[in-house]
């Protein structure tokens, strides 16, 4: 297949371009099919599907790389419903400035289904804490830097990945351009040599790839802007719920943010009922939101497992687009990041800083770094998920444990620097005496009163198990 890129009425022009004279199109200068290591006379040319962490990270590391990049988002003013914790490790190995954080939490609250608190965080420094950002602000400033870096952002929704029956031939990807804010899209095509699907849980390039199908959650959050009194008392604290009332497999959340608190939960095996969990969240966290004006109401699809099929020829996934989001804690913002930036730095050595072309090789390359990295963090929370979000007798369990404080720092060790760190077989055996017991203790109370909240109710009300 010729490498012609036309690029329809396109701002956008790959390096050796040549305009047709007379025509309204902008061709490509044809090239051969180009086998994996052949050395290219041009840039290396790939499109990122998608502006969020995986695929701003992505980009940028591309285009620092030598690479000529094509980064497309459609909506860049996006708001995705997400809690927006990310670990403090993040901000040096992502060199993020401290203005795009918005709160610095250093406490947490788990929220049983009895109603018992329990504090979490007494075994932070000083110097360690988790950050709280707005996603709109955060992936804005992640885009811009990728655009200084090189990029080049494409304001448009991919339609469609043409994907070659030669696997050395360029792939063709049509899509609508929205440049200058147009709210009808122009049909346009490019051609590309490699492509990194970073377009989220209902990611095109998945589909269009095959990449098989996956379980994923219902997210939904509301913005409340609450009064400076309340808000004080969220200053640096989160709070997490749990119990079948907010979320029959996941957990319900107030975090902080700039100027108001996001309210959420999400579910997997009830996803017609998310509204209904909502309300539950609200109620249990009412008296400390209680006033407090709705700003902004969210929802969005999250994966649960990572996908079947993460690649296909010259063609990757990362970020939610993979599935890599963490059973239990629901985490994404950082692994998007980083499986973006790792699937580039392969492409980008591959390709010998863009010189040569690359292929399928540099993409089983980063996935297996990723795996042999980040394997054993999934399926730790995968099987806490399955211990302690079965019921809410396990949950009661799982909020006992957390105040144990070598609970904590384990936990908070692995959460900051994204290590499952080794424990001290001695405590991590007590540990195991205390999980049994706290499980054996919470099963017994079964029959006992616990709260459970009404999907239209104003105020927690007990009533009998």
């Amino acid at each position: 297949m010729a490498f012609a890129s036309k690029v329809a009425k396109s701002g956008v022009r790959p390096t050796n371009t040549r305009a047709v004279v007379g025509s309204r199109r902008s061709v490509v200068k044809v090239v051969a099919a180009t086998p994996d290591g052949a050395v290219l006379g041009r840039k290396l040319r790939v499109a990122v599907i998608g502006g969020g962490p995986s695929g701003a990270c992505a980009a940028e590391t591309l285009a620092e790389g030598g690479v000529e990049t094509f980064m497309f988002e459609r909506k860049l003013d996006n708001c995705k419903p997400c809690g927006g914790a990310i670990p403090i490790c993040m901000v040096d190995e992502f060199k993020l400035p401290m203005e795009i954080i918005d709160r610095k939490v250093t406490k947490m609250k788990m929220i049983s289904p009895s109603n018992r608190e329990v504090d979490v965080g007494k075994t932070l420094s000083d110097t360690e804490w988790i950050g709280m950002c707005r996603r709109e602000v955060f992936d804005d400033y992640l885009r811009k830097r990728a655009v200084t870096n090189g990029a080049q952002i494409i304001n448009g929704l991919m339609m469609k990945v043409n994907v070659p029956s030669n696997p050395q031939d360029p792939i063709v990807l049509s899509y609508n351009d929205y440049e200058g804010g147009a709210k009808v899209g122009v049909p346009k095509t490019i051609e590309v040599d490699m492509v990194i699907g970073a377009d989220g849980a209902n990611s095109r390039v998945a589909k269009d790839i095959d990449a098989g199908e996956y379980d994923y959650a219902i997210a939904f959050q509301e913005r409340i802007r609450i009064s400076d009194e309340k808000m004080k008392y969220y200053e640096n604290l989160a709070e997490m719920y749990v119990g079948d009332d907010v979320s029959p497999d996941f957990y319900g959340w107030v975090f902080p943010k700039y100027d108001h608190v996001a309210v959420g939960t999400g579910t997997v095996v009830n996803k017609t009922a998310i509204k209904q969990y909502q309300q539950a969240t609200r109620d249990r966290s009412q008296v400390k939101t209680e006033g407090g004006k709705i700003i902004r109401v969210e929802a969005h699809p999250i994966p649960e497992h990572p996908r079947p099929k993460r690649y296909q020829g010259r063609i990757a996934l990362v970020g939610d687009a993979a599935g890599y989001v963490t059973k239990c804690s629901g985490e994404g913002i950082y692994f998007a990041a980083k499986s973006g930036r790792m699937c580039a730095e392969a492409i980008v050595e591959a390709s010998k800083q863009g010189t040569v072309m690359a292929g399928p090789g540099a993409i089983r390359t980063y996935l297996d770094k990723w795996d042999r990295k980040y394997w054993t963090t999934y399926k730790v929370l995968d099987i806490l998920q399955k211990v302690f979000y079965r019921s809410n007798p396990a949950r009661e369990a799982f909020v006992e444990l957390c105040e144990d404080e070598y609970v904590q720092k384990m936990t908070f060790d692995s959460y900051l620097y994204k290590t499952v760190v080794p424990g001290n077989p001695i405590d991590d055996f007590k540990l195991l005496v205390r999980t049994v017991q706290s499980l054996v203790r919470a099963n017994a109370l079964r029959q006992g009163e616990g709260p459970s909240v009404s999907f239209e109710s104003k105020a927690p009300e007990r009533v009998a198990a």
